[in-house]
């Protein structure tokens, strides 16, 4: 068994204004530093489009058709963009996390890191935002849940900015725990412990500014890790975000490289306890991109060395 690295060309051709922080640069320092990894490399299929129906409405998807640009770009909101070749890159970063689902769950490898981009964690039901276009981790949990008939999967996101899209598409989703740490105050500005699904299956776990190893633990160990043994997933769903690194530039909480590889460690202990090591992971944030590509790797190298 063996961890497999999902990617595609394309999601390099995903291509955002100059100063733009979700830039390509962070892909093409993240593949640099996983090249000496020992890992199956597997070339990201293209997503069917059934596959972002599950999520995401058809007059969704005919709107950003409408929307791509023949050339430069075309604005969604504030600080999201289209590029020509930013479709593709959403298609082939939804058909990452289902080649991922599928093969982890068919017993080719035991987990997977898809590194992609656009992000996913902030495009809603029927908003594209936050850099983001398809819901990426909730795809790959609706897709485990409908199309390879599991009962019960968990989605852990410890992205800086709170995952505001996959809680939405998930809201109503009885068979997903949904599990994520934010800096808050922060954009989007969801996040509240209140916010807890339609069915009590969302944990959200605010953390403050400024606060880094002691209160991430904190939270992780005295609430995170308790929920995931209670539900007893059949399979882990990662958002991989690395902006809650103290060099990143869009936040201020103060994790260091260490600490993403600890919590990795425990989540894969976890997924071994619970769903024989079954882990699906997604790239989301991270705009430092020496500290993006060092966090990175510590991650995947965790997910290396996991035991089943």
């Amino acid at each position: 068994m063996t961890t497999a690295l999902i990617t595609h060309a394309d999601c390099l051709n995903h291509v955002t204004p100059d100063g733009h922080p979700e830039r390509v640069a962070r892909l093409e320092h993240i593949l640099h530093a996983l090249e000496p990894l020992d890992l199956r490399r597997v070339t990201a299929p293209m997503a069917a489009e059934d596959d972002i129906l599950r999520i995401h409405p058809a007059p969704y998807l005919s709107d950003l058709r409408r929307a791509s640009p023949a050339e430069g770009w075309a604005q969604i909101d504030g600080d999201t963009f289209l590029s020509p070749g930013s479709l593709d890159a959403a298609f082939r970063a939804a058909g990452a996390v289902v080649r991922g689902v599928g093969m982890v769950l068919g017993g080719e490898v035991q987990n997977a890191f898809a590194a992609v981009r656009p992000p996913g964690h902030h495009a809603e039901t029927d908003t594209a935002m936050g850099f983001c276009l398809f819901g990426n981790a909730a795809l790959a949990a609706k897709h485990a849940l409908d199309h390879h008939g599991l009962k019960r999967v968990a989605v852990v996101d410890f992205d800086v900015h709170h995952g505001n899209g996959t809680q939405d598409l998930l809201w109503d989703e009885p068979r997903a725990l949904v599990i994520t740490s934010q800096q808050m105050p922060l954009w989007p500005g969801s996040g509240r412990p209140d916010e807890d699904g339609a069915h009590g299956q969302i944990l959200n776990l605010p953390l403050a500014p400024g606060s880094g190893r002691a209160e991430m633990q904190a939270a992780y160990e005295g609430q995170a890790f308790p929920r995931l043994r209670a539900f007893k997933p059949e399979l882990l769903i990662i958002s991989a975000g690395f902006d809650a690194h103290q060099d990143d530039p869009l936040a201020s909480l103060n994790w260091a490289t260490a600490d993403f590889a600890w919590l990795t460690e425990q989540l894969c202990k976890l997924a071994s306890e619970l769903c024989q090591g079954r882990i699906v992971s997604t790239l989301e944030g991270g705009y430092d991109l020496n500290a993006l590509a060092a966090a990175t790797r510590a991650h995947v190298e965790e997910l290396i060395k996991a035991p089943a």
